[in-house]
């Protein structure tokens, strides 16, 4: 299991959000780059991007805190956030990201997402996030009657890499992950799954790897609030 340290760009700085509230929002850096290169230097693998702005209004507008990112880095980088159209995903891999995330325009268009895996073979992910075992798009601000499950079983396939997975009710609340759901995300799979929120602590890393199979965790506030060394967690995740 790999630890995934997480950017998220707001107005181009690096911020985190509680449970996706766009107006409770820390400032943690106003150097996104230097953040990577930070998170890189103490042995991070991948970087996971997220355009804030992007995913609360349809448009990137942190294009070129993203580039930025990219060049000051030799780690992949993988990025999402509004990204709802084929032309946005031409336009990131040309900047050098490694792979797409693709979030609301799988419920909204999913024929997007089949075109998307047609022409950008192994580099397009998706990104489920869900309150209560229910899609959440746009943000999170919209929860929709879509079973998590169903979703990412109908889009594996699509023939997409991977899934982001995030429990909203716990992103950025430090109170642990939902191991169960995603327990349940990974059973059902045949794709590489990431789980995403709520790690606040190594106790937490430990508490995922004992889910069988699962690729990646990503953390954010736990590693700006320095609840948690990256350098010990990557090396204990590793471990497995």
């Amino acid at each position: 299991m790999i630890v995934i340290p997480a950017i998220d760009l707001k107005d181009g700085l690096c911020v985190r959000l509680v449970q996706g509230k766009k107006d409770d929002a820390t400032v943690y850096s106003d150097n996104p780059s230097f953040t990577a290169k930070k998170w890189e230097g103490l042995g991070a693998s991948l970087i996971h991007v997220v355009d804030l702005d992007g995913a609360f209004t349809g448009k990137q507008k942190n294009l070129n805190a993203i580039k930025t990112i990219v060049s000051s880095v030799s780690i992949p980088v993988q990025v999402g956030g509004g990204i709802r159209d084929i032309g946005r995903i031409e336009s990131l891999l040309s900047l050098g990201v490694w792979r797409v995330i693709l979030g609301t325009v799988a419920v909204e268009n999913p024929d997007i997402i089949k075109e998307a895996t047609r022409l950008f073979p192994d580099r397009i992910v998706v990104g489920i996030d869900a309150k209560d075992g229910f899609v959440a798009i746009k943000g999170w601000v919209e929860v929709t009657k879509i079973r998590a499950l169903d979703l990412a079983r109908k889009i594996q396939d699509f023939g997409v890499s991977a899934i982001v997975y995030t429990d909203i009710s716990r992103d950025g609340m430090l109170t642990g992950p939902n191991i169960e759901t995603t327990r349940q995300m990974v059973d059902a799979l045949q794709i590489p799954v990431i789980a995403s929120g709520g790690v606040s602590s190594i106790k937490d890393i430990e508490r995922l790897m004992t889910i069988k199979n699962l690729w990646g965790v990503i953390t954010g506030k736990a590693l700006y609030s320095g609840a948690i060394n990256l350098e010990d967690a990557i090396r204990i995740a590793s471990s497995r």
